[in-house]
């Protein structure tokens, strides 16, 4: 949008009702402006909200059907619905009182917050962070409408080159000629267990016959639980990983993908498959529990671990994605490194889960050599040093504006 455009839909907007985004919303209004929630053109409506509680897909005009397994919705209060009155049209402030966007062809309808916990998450126990932060106390009514947003979202955060739109990856992955892209979602640090993952994925498109193989390696960089490692070290911490080699720079995409997390397991993992489709992707590696976390009472799984996986290979909308299953990998001690599991020999393996890889680098120990490199390890101690007294601390949330 050119300047003076910008300047009169400001204006346009400014004489609108106004909604206050949360910086939770500000990340979704990101993910539905750049086209990873593609087709949905805004915040959802009563009817794109109940198809995708219920049946993970969206069935579009021409009869056909896509995946869309979280709802992508805007909570406003009784005082805001009440502001809106007859309008048709809203206009969306972030936190710091700047208009960012328009709803129009709007449509305000009941927040079933306990159906809308119950069926993304399969519980309703106490406990499950995104609830805690933008559910719980969120307003009592959603809106819905066409997103025309007035400029593009910016962190301003150091990270904003790694945030490519749907539209910027296709033109790099087609840059360096890739002939298959396949993409890895994370939420931390990469140890060489996922390398693995990575590395043999490469190896097994080129004996498929692809050419040139892609990797897309694609962290979350929306909100995430209080414990999980911030955006920014997680970047220092993928930057080391090509610096050391780990992953070859050549064949390797680093972006940000701006999601928030739900951790919802099988239900949202569908979501981070078919956001990939739309930046180009068409190989998808999903590994144990994805999208999983420990129940919030119970000392257990939320989730299966081979759930995630089994929902993928047959989740509607999903089929121009091929997905590709793996075995755990863990530390086998015999060779130093991480590998495969082989369940002939389960004593000759470690498991170090991420909490037991966090309470390593909290107290300034190393990990058995071969478990991640160097300076990828010495980043995340360096972050858990700046948690201390004598660190920095821990360094602000970041919203965008």
């Amino acid at each position: 949008m050119e300047e003076p455009k910008r300047r009169e839909k400001k204006h346009e907007a400014a004489d609108l009702p106004r909604v206050e985004l949360t910086a939770i919303d500000l990340q979704w209004m990101h993910v539905l402006s750049e086209g990873w929630a593609s087709p949905l053109g805004g915040f959802m409506r009563e009817s794109e909200f109940l198809q995708t509680l219920h049946f993970n897909s969206l069935r579009l005009d021409d009869g056909s059907v896509v995946n869309m397994s979280v709802p992508i919705v805007l909570a406003i209060d009784d005082e805001q619905k009440a502001r809106i009155g007859e309008s048709t049209r809203v206009a969306l402030f972030n936190s710091d009182g700047n208009p960012v966007a328009m709803l129009s062809d709007i449509e305000i309808y009941k927040h079933p917050k306990e159906e809308r916990i119950a069926r993304t998450w399969g519980t309703t126990a106490p406990g499950l962070p995104y609830v805690d932060e933008a559910i719980t106390n969120a307003g009592n009514w959603l809106i819905g409408g066409d997103l025309e947003v007035l400029e593009p979202v910016k962190y301003n955060d150091g990270l904003d080159r790694f945030r490519l739109s749907p539209a910027e990856l296709r033109k790099e992955l087609e840059k360096r000629n890739a002939d298959a892209v396949f993409a890895f979602q994370l939420r931390n640090p990469v140890h060489n267990g996922h390398a693995l993952l990575m590395t043999d994925t490469r190896r097994r498109l080129l004996e498929m016959g692809y050419k040139n193989p892609i990797l897309l390696l694609h962290p979350l960089g929306g909100f995430t639980k209080a414990d999980d490692v911030p955006l920014d070290w997680r970047m220092k911490q993928h930057e080391k990983v090509l610096e050391d080699g780990v992953l070859d720079p050549e064949t390797t995409v680093v972006s940000i993908f701006p999601s928030p997390m739900h951790y919802a397991g099988p239900t949202e993992v569908q979501w981070h498959a078919k956001a990939r489709i739309n930046a180009g992707a068409n190989f998808y590696i999903v590994g144990r529990d994805p999208a999983g976390m420990g129940h919030p009472v119970e000392k257990r799984d939320l989730y299966d671990a081979d759930h995630g996986k089994k929902v993928l290979s047959m989740a509607p909308g999903l089929e121009r994605l091929n997905i590709l299953p793996f075995r755990v990998a863990a530390y086998d001690k015999t060779q130093g490194k991480m590998a495969f599991f082989d369940p002939s020999r389960p004593q000759d393996f470690l498991f170090i889960s991420g909490t037991k890889m966090r309470t390593l680098a909290k107290n300034n120990e190393n990990p058995p050599d071969g478990f991640m490199c160097p300076g990828g390890w010495k980043v995340l101690v360096d972050y858990y040093e700046s948690l201390t007294p004598a660190g920095n601390g821990r360094l602000p949330e970041v919203v965008p504006v």
